[in-house]
C-alpha cells in the first residue's frame, strides 16, 4: 500500500467558504432572489411573533394590542435591515427582535408602580411608553460605542482563538429555542425537522431544468407541507379537549391574530404615546444593549463566512453596531417591545439555502416593510405555530454554531494554552447561563438579587447570555495567558491582515458604502 500524502490527511485553512452558489455581492436571477426573500421573511417571522405573544399579554393587553406590536415589530425590523445591509456593515444579515431584552423588560412590567394599574389597556399604554423610554436612552450605548469606532478598537484583541467561543455560543447558546420548544407538539416539530433535514440534505442535488429548487426551498417546502398536516389535526378536532398549553403550541388557530388584524397600518413613531423615562429601567436596559452588541457581532462574523466574505474588519464592525444602535433607538421611537439584533436564524439560512446575497435579504426586508403594513396578510402567515420554527433553528442554530468552529482551522488545536482557552470559554458560555436560567426559574428571580433592583437586572442580564460570557473569559484568557509567545497559536498572522481595512483588496469590494459615500466616511 502506498503511503499516505501529508494533503490527503489535512485540509488547507480557507479564508472563505467552498460551494456557495452566490456570495454577497453576486445575485441570482430577480424570481429566485424574490422567492428566496420570501423565505427569510417566512423564518423572521418566529421572533417577531413569539416575543409580543409573550410579553404583552404580561402587560395587560389584548389581542389587538399584540397584532399591532407584531406589525410595528415587523415594519422595524424591515427598516433596520435595510439600513444595515446598505450602510452598516453591509453583510447580507436580518436585524430582528432580540430576546436579550428580555430580563430588564420583564422587571419593568413587574415594576409596582405599573402592576397597581386596575384598567388593563392603561397598563399596557404605560408599560409600553417606559419600556420605550429605557431603550431609547440604552441605545445610545451602541450608538457612541459604533460611531466613535470604540468598539473597533475593542475588537482588535480579538483573535481566531477569542472568537472561536463566541460564535459558536451564538448558534450553540440558543439551545433551549429548539428542541425544548420541538418538544411541546411533537407531533408536529418531529416531522418538520425530518422533512428540512431530508430536503436541505438529502434531496439537494435533485433539480428542475437545471435549478435545484428543493435545496433553495427546502424550509419553505417542508413548512407548507407540516403547516397544512398541523391545520388538518386541528380542523379535525385532534386538540379540542387537550390542555390548554398544548393548543397553544399545535393548534393553527390560537393565535388570534388574522381576526384581531386590521386590513391596513401603518406604524408610526409614538404611536403609544409619549415615552417614560427612569433612570433604573435605562441603566438595566443597558445590560441588554451591551449583550445584543456581543451576539451580533459573532452573528456578523458567522455572516460573512457563509457569505463568502473576509471577515468584517473592525472599522466595518464598528461601523454596523452604530447602524444596530440607530435601529435600536427606532425600536425605542416605534414601540416595537424589545431592541435588535441580528437574526441568528437568518444567518443559518444563508448556509442552508447557499445563497449568501445581499439582494436576497434587502428583499425580504421589503416583504417585512409590505406585510406589515398589510395587516390581514401578514397575520395569515404569523399565525404559523411557533413550534414548527422552532425545528428549523434547530439546524439553522447548529450551522451557525459549526461556523464558529471552523475558526478553530487558523489556530494551532495541537497547543494546550489553545485546548483550555477555547474548552474552558464554551463550557462556562453554557453553564452560566443555564445556571442563571434555572435559578431564575426555580426562585422567580435572578441569583442578582439585592435591593437595587437595576443592579439585579444588569447582571442577571449580562450573565444569562452565552456569547457574552465566552467573549468575557475567551478574551481575558487569550489576552493574559502566555500571549506574547503564542502568537502564531492564535491565529494572528492570518487575522492581520483583516485587522484593518485595507489590510486586504477584497475588503472594498465586499464592504465599501454604496452611493460613494466613502468619500465622507474614510474606511480606516
Amino acid at each position: 500500500m502506498d503511503p499516505v500524502k501529508p494533503e490527503e490527511i489535512s485540509h488547507p485553512p480557507m479564508d472563505q467558504l467552498q460551494g456557495l452558489e452566490y456570495c454577497i455581492d453576486s445575485n441570482p436571477p430577480w424570481g429566485e432572489a424574490i422567492a428566496l426573500g420570501f423565505e427569510h421573511y417566512i423564518l423572521a417571522l418566529g421572533t417577531a411573533v413569539m416575543i409580543p405573544s409573550f410579553l404583552v399579554p404580561m402587560m395587560g393587553g389584548d389581542d389587538g394590542d399584540k397584532v399591532r406590536v407584531v406589525q410595528t415589530l415587523l415594519f422595524i425590523q424591515g427598516v433596520n435591515t435595510l439600513l444595515q445591509t446598505l450602510f452598516g456593515t453591509r453583510l447580507p444579515t436580518v436585524i430582528g427582535g432580540s430576546y436579550a431584552f428580555m430580563v430588564p423588560i420583564i422587571s419593568i412590567i413587574n415594576d409596582s408602580s405599573l402592576t397597581r394599574i386596575e384598567d388593563p389597556h392603561l397598563r399596557f399604554l404605560s408599560t409600553m411608553r417606559a419600556v420605550q423610554g429605557a431603550i431609547i436612552v440604552a441605545s445610545s450605548v451602541q450608538i457612541i460605542l459604533g460611531f466613535s469606532q470604540m468598539w473597533a478598537i475593542c475588537s482588535r484583541f480579538f483573535s481566531p482563538v477569542g472568537m472561536v467561543p463566541v460564535i459558536a455560543l451564538t448558534g450553540f447558546g440558543l439551545f433551549n429555542r429548539g428542541f425544548p420548544v420541538v418538544g411541546n407538539c411533537v407531533e408536529i416539530g418531529i416531522p418538520m425537522l425530518i422533512l428540512f433535514v431530508i430536503f436541505s440534505q438529502y434531496l439537494k442535488n435533485f433539480q428542475f431544468r437545471q435549478f435545484p429548487v428543493i435545496e433553495r426551498f427546502a424550509m419553505i417546502i417542508a413548512l407548507v407541507i407540516v403547516w397544512a398536516y398541523a391545520h388538518l389535526l386541528t380542523a379535525s378536532g385532534a386538540y379540542k379537549h387537550r390542555p390548554h398549553q398544548t393548543q397553544v403550541n399545535c393548534r393553527t388557530d390560537m393565535s388570534n391574530l388574522i381576526s384581531s388584524a386590521p386590513w391596513i397600518k401603518i406604524p408610526y413613531p409614538l404611536q403609544w404615546g409619549a415615552p417614560s423615562f427612569d433612570a433604573g429601567h435605562a441603566f438595566a436596559m443597558m445590560a441588554a444593549v451591551f449583550v445584543s452588541l456581543i451576539e451580533s457581532t459573532g452573528a456578523f462574523k458567522a455572516a460573512a463566512r457563509l457569505a463568502s466574505a473576509t471577515p468584517p474588519p473592525p472599522h466595518v464592525l464598528s461601523r454596523g453596531i452604530g447602524w444596530q444602535g440607530i435601529g435600536i433607538l427606532l425600536s425605542g421611537l416605534f414601540g416595537t417591545l424589545t431592541g435588535s439584533s441580528v437574526s441568528v436564524e437568518n444567518v443559518g439560512l444563508l448556509g442552508s439555502t447557499r445563497v449568501g446575497s445581499r439582494r436576497v435579504i434587502q428583499i425580504s426586508a421589503g416583504f417585512m416593510i409590505f406585510f406589515s403594513m398589510l395587516g390581514k396578510f401578514g397575520a395569515l402567515f404569523a399565525s404559523i405555530p411557533f413550534t414548527i420554527f422552532a425545528a428549523v433553528y434547530c439546524v439553522l442554530f447548529g450551522l451557525v454554531a459549526s461556523v464558529g468552529l471552523s475558526f478553530l482551522q487558523f489556530t494551532n488545536m495541537n497547543s494546550l494554552r489553545n485546548l483550555f482557552i477555547t474548552g474552558v470559554s464554551l463550557f462556562l458560555g453554557l453553564s452560566i447561563p443555564e445556571y442563571f436560567r434555572d435559578f431564575s426559574v426555580k426562585a422567580l428571580h435572578g441569583p442578582a438579587h439585592t435591593n437595587a433592583g437595576w443592579f439585579n437586572d444588569f447582571l442577571n442580564t449580562i450573565f444569562s447570555s452565552s456569547p457574552m460570557v465566552a467573549l468575557m473569559i475567551a478574551v481575558f484568557l487569550d489576552n493574559t495567558l502566555d500571549y506574547k509567545e503564542s502568537a502564531k497559536d492564535r491565529g494572528l498572522p492570518w487575522w492581520a491582515k483583516f485587522r484593518t481595512f485595507k489590510g486586504d483588496s477584497r475588503n472594498e469590494e465586499f464592504y465599501t458604502l454604496p452611493f460613494n459615500l466613502n468619500r465622507f466616511f474614510p474606511p480606516s
